[in-house]
């Protein structure tokens, strides 16, 4: 029961009040006058079509228009629940930013060849999903080197990139995580700086520090700031498994000020938990590291193609990199709750208005029938207007 749509639930609570009160109109009408066929003509217009027929259309036709949109909804339940959340988690690679970051500097150790650093390295992420992993095959590929193969290779969700290059044991990780495995070299990292970063080991020894930056989207900010006007949503955060100087950088862009950075997915999926113990959540993320969060928020939202376990965790998948059609989902969502109550409790009170007619004896149950017919067709109608875009269907 709980899964199913709060519209559903609602009109058949409605149904409950709807079918004694038109059996008291009908019996009313037909112990004060005598007359049966006041009995029938209440009870043929007072069929409940509009509350049985008009809100699984508008729910399937939002689902139809979301899906023409490039937006796939998994669960009916995520069009409504939207509407309520009041609290927007994001990841920032990929989400608030395009996910397509760039190598700008490679700062290798003593005794390593930036040349043989990056090859290895782009042998090992040619498997990855990550979006760095594009930004060194990029760089790789652009300086004409040749990518050999890596065996042996496994990419454990917030514990980096491990493998086997040309017969060197390769592995790509984070600063904190190199440091907590005491790896001898460690002593040699460069000092932190502004931008994305992964480090490098080659053969258990620290080998070199990758340096990246990752644009925001022209979006981003307009996005962020229209949340609470538009949406009525009281907490904007991101959280991160990147540094903290990385995610602050982004966030003074795009207008976030409460940051959770450096974050495992365990560590994500207990931030998101006790915010939606609080109040509902909206996660929106790209990678495989966001799948438990997206799961544990009330509703998950997953924004690209790029990880088929992050699509499944999801109850919305968005297929273009964009944060209007993150904007276009909650207008749909709304616009959907707005004409299904239209089109039930519209089709009802025309119903009651029949009733009346047909119970003071101004409408035969052959007369009834055909008004039912009537506003059934108009209720449907009215349905059917969830299934076609607006003129203005997102804010940004």
């Amino acid at each position: 029961e709980s899964s199913r749509p709060t519209l559903r639930r609602l009109g058949d609570r409605l149904g409950a009040i709807y079918t004694p009160v038109a059996l008291t109109v009908a019996v009313f009408a037909w112990v004060m006058t005598g007359d049966p066929i006041r009995f029938l003509a209440v009870m043929v217009i007072a069929t409940p079509c509009p509350l049985l027929i008009a809100i699984p259309i508008a729910i399937i036709g939002s689902i139809s228009l979301c899906a023409r949109r490039a937006i796939i909804v998994k669960s009916p339940v995520v069009l409504e629940q939207i509407a309520e959340c009041r609290t927007a988690i994001f990841d920032k690679t990929g989400t608030l930013t395009y996910g397509e970051p760039t190598l700008t500097e490679q700062l290798v150790a003593p005794g390593f060849a930036q040349t043989d650093v990056l090859t290895l390295v782009a042998g090992l992420e040619r498997y990855s999903k990550h979006p760095l992993a594009s930004a060194i095959l990029a760089s790789a590929t652009e300086a004409g080197m040749q990518i050999p193969e890596a065996t042996e290779v496994s990419e454990t969700p917030g514990q980096g990139l491990r493998g086997t290059v040309a017969g060197h044991q390769v592995q790509v990780t984070s600063r904190n995580k190199l440091i907590a495995q005491h790896i001898p070299g460690a002593d040699q990292l460069p000092p932190l700086a502004g931008g994305l970063e992964c480090v490098v080991t080659i053969d258990l020894r620290y080998a070199a520090a990758l340096r990246f930056r990752d644009a925001p989207r022209a979006e981003s900010l307009s996005f962020v700031k229209h949340l609470g006007p538009k949406h009525q949503f009281q907490r904007v955060m991101i959280v991160s498994g990147d540094r903290e100087s990385e995610v602050r950088y982004l966030a003074e862009q795009v207008g976030i000020t409460d940051i959770h950075a450096q974050k495992s997915p365990e560590e994500k999926l207990a931030i998101v938990r006790a915010e939606t113990a609080a109040a509902k959540t909206l996660y929106v993320g790209d990678g495989i590291n966001d799948a438990p969060a997206m799961m544990a928020a009330t509703v998950g939202m997953a924004i690209g193609q790029n990880s088929d376990v992050t699509a499944e965790a999801a109850g919305v998948v968005v297929m273009d990199n964009s944060l209007e059609k993150v904007d276009e989902f909650m207008h749909i969502s709304r616009r959907m709750r707005s004409i299904a109550l239209q089109s039930a409790v519209g089709g009802m009170a025309l119903s009651l208005i029949g009733m009346a007619f047909a119970a003071t004896g101004h409408l035969s149950p052959v007369g009834g029938a055909l008004c039912q017919e009537v506003i059934d067709v108009l209720a449907v109608l009215n349905a059917l207007r969830a299934a076609f875009p607006p003129r203005v269907i997102h804010d940004l």
